[in-house]
């Protein structure tokens, strides 16, 4: 254990950064104001004037995960545990939630602001590791959240493919994610932008058609502004990948 953590990566060999935003989220400043500062900003950049606030982001999380007692969650991305505090409340002491992250400086903020009874009944535990080599065995979550980060990745698809491998037949995903827009104009200026901050911005179809093709279904989709809401859930006669 490293600060409250397992840490699962060396320090000299730390996971592919994608740019700007990514190297952002090392440093001990944005951890400090990305709870209340930094996510919701961007976000409402990314969902436009007329998308979902923050609050409503948490709401369509639980529609999209349908959490109850005892499940086991995934929180990959997790970042400072902004997500991963509010599954604990919901799986309750007989449930589990892991929170997996790269950044050090991510982790040690989500620890110092996980509730300590919560860690002491052991239903909250976080991991520093690399997405697209996660380090649980196949079908160990009822649900994987990864929201604001697989644009982020290095390799997003073989985190898709991390993600569907760790849930059990049944298991739920939710996914909030970049969305190219369909004008020309449009479409250069997000390109341009997501280029400089090491954001990739995916085609509209690319995320569901990806679960799809990894024995989710049905798949569902919300598009607010440049970004998109995704939750699928893992047939239980579906492929493990």
């Amino acid at each position: 254990m490293n600060g409250g953590y397992l840490d699962l990566l060396r320090e000299d060999a730390p996971a592919a950064s994608t740019g700007l935003t990514q190297r952002f989220m090392v440093t001990r400043a944005v951890p400090a104001v990305y709870e209340r500062y930094w996510r919701p900003a961007l976000g409402r950049v990314a969902k436009g004037p007329l998308g979902p606030s923050m609050s409503e982001e948490r709401r369509i999380v639980r529609l999209l995960l349908s959490l109850g007692p005892g499940d086991g969650v995934l929180d990959v991305a997790c970042g400072p545990g902004n997500f991963t505090r509010d599954f604990a409340r919901l799986v309750g002491g007989a449930g589990l939630v892991v929170g997996i992250d790269a950044s050090p400086t991510m982790l040690a903020r989500a620890v110092a602001a996980t509730p300590a009874a919560r860690s002491a009944r052991g239903n909250v535990a976080y991991v520093r590791g690399d997405a697209t080599r996660m380090p649980f065995r196949d079908s160990s979550f009822d649900a994987v959240c990864c929201f604001a980060a697989l644009h982020l990745f290095d390799r997003p698809f073989a985190a898709l493919d991390e993600m569907a491998r760790v849930l059990t037949p049944g298991g739920r995903v939710a996914i909030l994610t970049s969305c190219r827009t369909r004008t020309a104009p449009a479409r250069t200026w997000d390109a341009l932008v997501g280029g400089r901050l090491g954001m990739r911005m995916f085609e509209r179809d690319e995320i569901t058609a990806a679960l799809a093709g990894r024995g989710f279904a049905p798949v569902r989709r919300r598009i607010a502004g440049l970004a998109q809401f995704v939750g699928g859930r893992k047939a239980a006669t579906g492929r493990d990948v």
